[in-house]
């Protein structure tokens, strides 16, 4: 899709991947609403960035923000949802609402968007970008409630994609850990990563690109594409990745406790 020219929401644009996709977006002849919680953080771009404080786990939240969209670019023809959040943590305890906040953000509120998308688009051109992640199908001890959603988000997409019938386009972009505060925000400041780690800044840039090439699926590790094709030859490849991880986490335990 040609961006010049376009409509834009993004989500979770204050920080890391969100706030580097703001910052090469508005260099296009572009109107974006720019949303997150705390938009005070938002750098101002003038009249081509609209913030937007919005609590997008709230299906209502979500309402807010199609009709303030419609409202001031009268369209939307790209939606990023970007925003979300892990906890990296040992499951001890059932807790029904810890589980239900992390689905909320991570699940439910892109899954509507994509909904929303496709109702207010009919069958106008459209594009959706949804931030997955490669912990879709690879466990990450740790984090596997975020592991869990990821899988929710990837599968979900996957089906969507026959049931649409318009014109519209459902990509997932699969980082697999960006040096961000993310992780930092998940488990503390030691809080054990995946690796490759790269800079949200390589993310971004992969993502407008793949908007611009219609792609279904983006990969902004070289490394993780050469990995899903080596565990089809040698399944054993993600078990050692994820024993590798499991002994961080495991490390990470014991100096927390």
């Amino acid at each position: 899709m040609n961006i010049d020219g376009k409509n834009i929401i993004l989500t979770g644009a204050s920080s890391g991947i969100g706030r580097e996709l703001l910052e090469k977006l508005q260099r296009y002849d572009v109107r974006i609403i720019a949303v997150a919680r705390n938009v005070d953080t938002i750098d101002s771009y003038g009249e081509k960035v609209i913030p937007f404080s919005c609590d997008i786990s709230k299906s209502e939240k979500v309402d807010e923000l199609f009709e303030f969209a419609l409202h001031k670019l009268g369209k939307v023809d790209i939606f990023i949802a970007n925003a979300g959040f892990a906890y990296c943590e040992e499951i001890i305890e059932p807790d029904w609402e810890h589980n239900k906040r992390i689905y909320d953000t991570d699940v439910l509120s892109p899954i509507y968007s994509a909904q929303k998308m496709k109702a207010i688009n009919g069958k106008k051109e459209y594009f959706m970008v949804i931030t997955c992640s490669a912990v879709h199908n690879v466990a990450l001890p740790g984090y596997t409630l975020y592991c869990s959603a990821k899988s929710a988000i990837h599968q979900f997409a996957r089906t969507y994609r026959y049931e649409m019938k318009n014109r519209g386009k459902l990509a997932l972009a699969y980082p697999v850990a960006t040096n961000t505060k993310f992780f930092r925000k998940a488990g503390g400041k030691n809080a054990p990563m995946p690796w490759p780690v790269q800079s949200p800044s390589k993310v971004a840039d992969k993502i407008i690109k793949g908007i611009e090439k219609d792609k279904d699926s983006i990969y902004p590790s070289v490394f993780y594409s050469i990995s899903e094709v080596l565990n089809r030859i040698f399944p054993l490849v993600y078990c050692i990745y994820e024993n590798i991880q499991a002994d961080k986490f495991e490390k990470w335990l014991k100096n927390s406790r």
